[in-house]
């Protein structure tokens, strides 16, 4: 099977498909990491609402995808920035998504973001006003029965002055939290609003309120998830956690490598490249579990030159990417996104993840993908 696909100065040349659909393979009850994919929501095409207006979501579409996910074995992270959370999704958004999905898949493995984007950043005045923020979320989210991933806080990176200031709302917070949570440090690069986090403005001195936090809270943290796209750090962080605390690989970059661990240990995963890589995913971590390592590389590693694209700078619109392998595959059945999101990268790069996807076996049904790509072509004049 061919297709043309241009350059990028328009010049066409075919493309001929060689990538092998990866088989889904479902993780079993006791799998060898825990694996949370953050999911996309999928945006209704037929609103008569303007992009920046309020959300308008195809909640059939975003539930069936999360029965995809689910059915797979995977955890969710729910109502993260992967679903354009304070990028077109609001909190009640965010609340209606974690309601629904925990009503839709009751007995999965999902963990849902708390945040305080209620509270404009601007509006910010206190430590006081971030807190009430997270309490009103989690009060929210614990009342639906839902578990808690505490989310970094655009507010409290505004109004936070030192890393006691991170030290205390944390601490009041967690205290609130009826079951451990997942702490999220999310890096710059995913949202330039949260420079400087932990009140420092080194690795060396955030790390060290992070673990400040976590040691003074272990009975009240499952685990931390790092977005820092650095190695380095994450298992530098790693191997200071205490007992029973988990990581989270959120390094869309270098997640085989992390999830395979050493003699040291190893990272679970929370990631938003796990919605696009799900099928591979679930075969990659059943072969880690069956003690094949040398397979478990093998079927992820090819992924990684696709995550790199998707999560090319400027990283924030890496969900762009991610809802395009989205509609390929046949998981919707347009490509819409909240917040007119799906204007966000360029041809070249839509091309470039069609290629990737191809040979790392992730497009489902070739078929559907190239008819869908060349009606993706035509809207850009290709012939």
């Amino acid at each position: 099977m061919k297709i043309a696909l241009p350059d990028s100065s328009g010049h066409l040349s075919n493309y001929p498909l060689t990538g092998t659909p990866i088989k889904p393979t479902p993780l079993g009850a006791d799998p060898a990491r825990i694996v949370f994919s953050a999911a996309h929501v999928v945006a209704d095409p037929f609103t008569a609402s303007d992009p920046s207006g309020k959300a308008a979501v195809d909640w059939d579409g975003t539930m069936a995808f999360r029965r995809h996910l689910t059915d797979l074995g995977l955890g969710i992270a729910e109502a993260m920035d992967t679903a354009q959370r304070g990028m077109g999704l609001d909190w009640p958004g965010a609340l209606e998504l974690i309601t629904r999905t925990k009503q839709e898949v009751p007995d999965a493995l999902v963990f849902n973001g708390c945040g305080t984007d209620q509270l404009d950043p601007n509006d910010a005045r206190t430590l006081d006003d971030v807190r009430r923020a997270y309490l009103d979320q989690v009060d929210a989210i614990q009342q639906v029965g839902g578990r808690i991933i505490l989310m970094a806080s655009r507010a409290l990176a505004r109004v936070a002055t030192k890393p006691d200031d991170y030290i205390s709302v944390y601490g009041d917070v967690l205290r609130a939290c009826d079951e451990p949570v997942i702490l999220h440090w999310l890096g710059e690069m995913f949202d330039p609003a949260l420079a400087g986090y932990w009140g420092a403005n080194t690795f060396a001195q955030s790390q060290e309120t992070a673990l400040t936090i976590i040691n003074e809270n272990t009975n009240k943290v499952d685990g931390i998830k790092i977005s820092l796209l650095d190695k380095d750090k994450e298992i530098e962080m790693r191997r200071q956690l205490p007992a029973g605390v988990k990581m989270y690989t959120g390094d869309d970059f270098n997640y085989p490598e992390l999830i395979a661990g050493d003699d040291q240990g190893y990272s679970h995963a929370l990631l938003g490249i796990f919605d696009p890589l799900a099928v591979a995913v679930g075969k990659a971590i059943g072969q880690l579990g069956a003690a094949d390592v040398t397979g478990f590389r093998a079927t992820l590693d090819p992924t990684v030159p696709l995550a790199r694209l998707i999560f090319r700078a400027p990283t924030q619109y890496y969900k762009t990417g991610v809802v395009f392998l989205a509609w390929l595959n046949g998981h919707q059945d347009h490509f819409v996104m909240l917040n007119g999101a799906q204007a966000m990268r360029p041809l070249p790069y839509f091309v470039e993840c069609f290629r990737l996807a191809d040979q790392c076996g992730l497009l489902a049904d070739p078929d559907l993908a190239v008819a869908r790509m060349r009606r993706m072509l035509a809207v850009y004049g290709v012939a």
